[in-house]
């Protein structure tokens, strides 16, 4: 077993609640691991045995690129994807973070994490 991360993958993107959000967009960072098997592709160096970052980045990518209200949703969009490209993946991690979120007072960034199979019993 393995895991194959992203980790601070930055956007510029327009997901919320507000109309502000969805007119001035915000920076999101975004980190994704996916546990699978690649003891196969340790052996035969072969990008087909295990999970390939540059097509889990462009899901990611097109996913940030549609506007979803909440950041569970959009995590939920994205291991779907993982999953459906991904299927013997063990489990998968998303963490979404908006920084500067309108709270009305300093703070960072919100932050969700949706994890497969956990989050799905």
């Amino acid at each position: 077993m393995g895991k194959v991360s992203l980790e601070g993958i930055e956007f510029h993107a327009y997901h919320g609640v507000f109309k502000e959000e969805n007119k001035l967009g915000n920076r999101f960072t975004v980190d994704i691991h996916v546990e699978t098997d690649f003891r196969k592709a340790m052996l035969d160096d072969d990008l087909k045995s295990t999970v390939d970052y540059g097509k889990v980045y462009r899901i990611a990518k097109s996913h940030m690129q549609e506007p979803v209200k909440l950041l569970e949703h959009l995590a939920h969009l994205m291991i779907k994807d993982i999953l459906a490209a991904y299927p013997d993946s063990k489990q998968i991690t998303i963490i979404i973070k908006k920084h500067n979120p309108a709270l009305g007072g300093v703070v960072n960034y919100s932050v969700v994490t949706v994890k497969y199979p956990e989050d799905y019993d």
